[in-house]
């Protein structure tokens, strides 16, 4: 009887905490929606306000005093509202002007938070860099920080340049994130190698340096080993680099490379990449995806290789000391490509 009835209770305790996890749950997503609502109609504000003062000091000819005027009056009248500083509606004004003529991102910019629009307006040059941005932060909720590292590591140019067969080789659900995972091209600045290096030295180099190689990298990457051992039918493999991806939830085998690429690399990244998949994938995990990093590439031969691979692997380049001019803008595609790329990737 006693049984039964610690049974009756433990059935009445779990029905409860069901029932407050769920409430719990639906608090949370009417916040989110109520801080949405108030975020879009918070930057509508700021662009009425920008757009008011341009206005005014084109018909009116009213200068720059109109701005110092308007943030007095408005602290008096608002005394407890953060936001309307000088400072602050001058950046109402150059939001405003600065995306006026635009026909898609007035409406993008309601989507994420006034201090995620400022980092995009002042850091991007142009329109597409920033529609590119805006729909990172929106669809993977990056923060401030999050934001301002991907611009500095030039993530924009990297999803235009990078190779990889991950569109054809990876699930829906996890491609996109992978494109971001990986980069086109890898700055090794902190490795002491003279131009002509081996590949035992570069390894060697990026593994007493591992802290800032994982850097470079980039975000959610961890070591596992390197010269990392596979035995396949009797016989030993060694992988120069095994790195997780904690957010991917898969194995990126990196193979390193001092020259050109040359296509029978991908045979073998191939080849290492069903054995992880076949003897050490864990219920769980996602594939393993192959980064093959070498000291130069031809474009046409990585796209040639990389066409008809049936396995997800990317080919990127690296360089020991930074290039002042940006190269990569030099590879980026058309307008016209660009936007239907981030139509693709952002919808």
């Amino acid at each position: 009887m006693k049984l039964k009835e610690a049974t009756v209770e433990l059935a009445q305790h779990n029905d409860f905490h069901n029932f407050v996890c769920c409430i719990k749950e639906r608090i949370k997503s009417s916040q989110l929606i109520a801080f949405r609502a108030v975020n879009k109609e918070l930057i509508r504000l700021y662009w009425d306000i920008g757009k008011s003062i341009v206005e005014k000091q084109t018909e009116r000819k009213w200068g720059s005093a109109i701005v110092e005027e308007l943030a007095k009056e408005l602290k008096v009248d608002f005394p407890g509202i953060q936001g309307f500083s000088s400072r602050n509606i001058w950046k109402m004004r150059n939001f405003f002007l600065a995306y006026k003529d635009s026909k898609k991102l007035p409406q993008l910019v309601a989507e994420i938070g006034w201090s995620h629009n400022l980092v995009i307006l002042e850091k991007c040059k142009d329109d597409l860099e920033r529609e590119y941005y805006i729909g990172m932060t929106k669809k993977f909720g990056w923060s401030r920080n999050i934001l301002v590292h991907n611009i500095e590591v030039s993530s924009y140019e990297s999803f235009l340049t990078n190779q990889t067969s991950f569109d054809s080789e990876l699930p829906e659900k996890y491609k996109d994130q992978a494109k971001l995972a990986v980069k086109d091209k890898y700055c090794f600045d902190f490795l002491k190698l003279g131009e002509k290096h081996s590949e035992l030295e570069l390894e060697r180099g990026l593994l007493e340096n591992i802290k800032k190689f994982l850097i470079e990298m980039g975000d959610s990457f961890c070591f596992m080993g390197n010269q990392f051992r596979l035995e396949v039918g009797g016989d030993e493999f060694f992988i120069d680099l095994l790195l997780y991806h904690r957010r991917l939830k898969c194995m990126i085998v990196v193979e390193l490379k001092t020259g050109e690429f040359k296509p029978e690399y991908a045979g073998k990244m191939s080849f290492y990449l069903s054995a992880l998949n076949n003897q050490m994938k864990i219920e769980g995990e996602n594939k393993p995806i192959g980064l093959i990093i070498c000291k130069d590439k031809n474009r046409t031969v990585v796209e040639y290789t990389l066409q008809d691979s049936r396995k997800p692997m990317g080919v990127a380049t690296y360089k020991t000391k930074k290039d002042l001019p940006k190269e990569m803008n030099k590879l980026l595609p058309s307008p016209e490509e660009i936007t239907k790329r981030l139509e693709r990737f952002l919808e």
